[in-house]
């Protein structure tokens, strides 16, 4: 797209040229294959150019009409199927096939609608419109998410399971707590995306080529038509500015690593080594030679797509890094990634939402887990805090507990307060209710933590914020 190329046949452009690239070349040059799904924004980006050149006087008010009224009619085609823009026409890319269609239906008034516009600032319009319609797509399904997980928790707020670092048990949480970290992951997401949405919301058309044009053209009407807010002020940085594009992308990476890392806790959870939860059928496969076989496949393959989503946001960093003002064909490379991130999210956030909305939680086996592995080990050294013990003294000593329940197959729960008095004379009755797992939890209402009170705090501002995001 751009100033570049064209096939076989014979371009718009090619007046000042005796030859025209090859079959062969100038595929490799075209960019229809993939920018052809831009048709709904340059058909809208063109009807409001015409509208605003007839309004201007610099095209007749007829030739106007016709114009209009032919994209309409080519637009209806497109999306009933009936019209496809095919590579194999030779046009080079979407904004040259919709030119050619028209001119051909018609006559001269179609050869009037490129006045005072180039493809540099057609496309990047194209793009921009595009951009901001995929980011507030995925804005809706990223709110579709995050109320599913803010449900999840707050029906889960009794439920306690072990809370790991390293993969090791750490400390006991509520499920809900946990299901509300992925919450603020996937607001996170939201407001990047909210962000990228607004990067975009800006119009280059009338940047012409790179330096404006002599017509005397309104950006700020067509920018007005297209419901964008503003002019982009440099006609420059009009049609070599991909900042938004990198903006989406980036938010499109970073949302897909958030699922990806929620999705290999579901693949760990539903494993029979942890056996937390179970998918259901409907979003899981089988295997084609072990009956008993029921695999978290849609899980792993989102999680195998932040590779994609990744790659996508270094493709086009260095596509743009080492680009002279102004547009150079490089350029043409900005639509791939930026298609292939938001289709990548759009699906992986459909698969996730349906996960996550079916899922059965095994609170049985997680409340037997959250027994195992110590983990009221740090309670326990706090309780000998509490009766004037130094914190690395009682570190410790609760190291020494931990390393004869390890040595003779027990947990801290095991223990008798006569055990526990053995190794150190500061412990009393007091001891067993400090190893209550139940306490354990519950004593955790510090702001942001996982007790019953400070997790209610905190379903309050997830509805609040989930209000936001409607």
């Amino acid at each position: 797209m751009g100033e570049g190329t064209s096939a076989s046949a014979q371009p718009l452009w090619a007046g000042r040229f005796s030859e025209v690239p090859e079959d062969e070349l100038a595929r490799f040059g075209a960019s229809l294959a993939f920018d052809a799904r831009l048709w709904p924004q340059d058909i809208e980006g063109s009807v409001a150019h015409a509208t605003m050149l007839a309004a201007r006087g610099i095209i007749s008010q007829e030739d106007a009409d016709a114009i209009v009224a032919g994209l309409r009619g080519i637009a209806d085609e497109l999306a009933e199927g009936t019209l496809v823009l095919d590579p194999e026409t030779g046009d080079e890319d979407v904004h040259m096939a919709v030119e050619r269609v028209l001119t051909e239906r018609i006559g001269a008034a179609g050869g009037r609608l490129h006045t005072g516009r180039s493809r540099n600032d057609q496309s990047v319009l194209d793009t921009r419109l595009y951009a901001k319609a995929a980011a507030e797509q995925l804005m809706a399904a990223s709110a579709e998410l995050a109320g599913v997980m803010l449900a999840r928790a707050e029906e889960s707020r009794d439920v306690i399971l072990p809370g790991y670092t390293h993969l090791q048990p750490a400390q006991p949480v509520l499920l809900a707590h946990h299901l509300l970290a992925y919450f603020w992951m996937f607001r996170r997401d939201y407001v990047r995306l909210a962000a990228a949405r607004d990067a975009a919301d800006a119009s280059p058309l009338g940047a012409a080529a790179l330096a404006g044009t002599t017509y005397p053209i309104d950006r700020a009407a067509t920018a007005e038509a297209l419901g964008l807010s503003g002019v982009i002020p440099n006609s420059m940085d009009a049609v070599s500015d991909r900042d938004f594009i990198c903006d989406l992308v980036y938010a499109c990476a970073l949302a897909q690593v958030h699922l990806s890392r929620l999705c290999e806790e579901l693949i760990l959870w539903c494993s029979a080594e942890f056996g937390f939860c179970e998918m259901d059928d409907a979003h899981s496969t089988g295997s084609s030679i072990m009956p008993q076989k029921k695999n978290p496949d849609f899980a792993e393959l989102v999680r195998g797509k932040s590779g994609r989503a990744i790659g996508n946001l270094v493709s086009i960093l260095t596509v743009l890094k080492g680009l002279p003002l102004t547009y150079g064909k490089d350029l043409q490379e900005d639509k791939e990634a930026l298609f292939d991130a938001v289709d990548t999210l759009s699906g992986s956030l459909m698969a996730v939402t349906g996960m996550m909305r079916t899922l059965s939680y095994r609170v049985d086996h997680m409340a037997e887990a959250a027994c195992e592995g110590y983990m009221a080990a740090t309670d326990l050294a706090d309780y000998l805090v509490s009766k004037g013990m130094p914190f690395r003294e009682a570190h410790a000593v609760v190291g020494r507990v931990v390393a004869r329940c390890v040595a003779e197959g027990r947990t801290l729960q095991d223990l008798s307060v006569d055990e526990l008095a053995e190794m150190d004379a500061s412990f009393d009755e007091g001891a067993l209710a400090a190893l209550d797992i139940t306490q354990v939890v519950a004593r955790r209402n510090s702001e942001g933590g996982t007790g019953h009170d400070a997790v209610e705090e905190q379903i309050r501002l997830a509805r609040e914020a989930l209000a936001e995001m409607a």
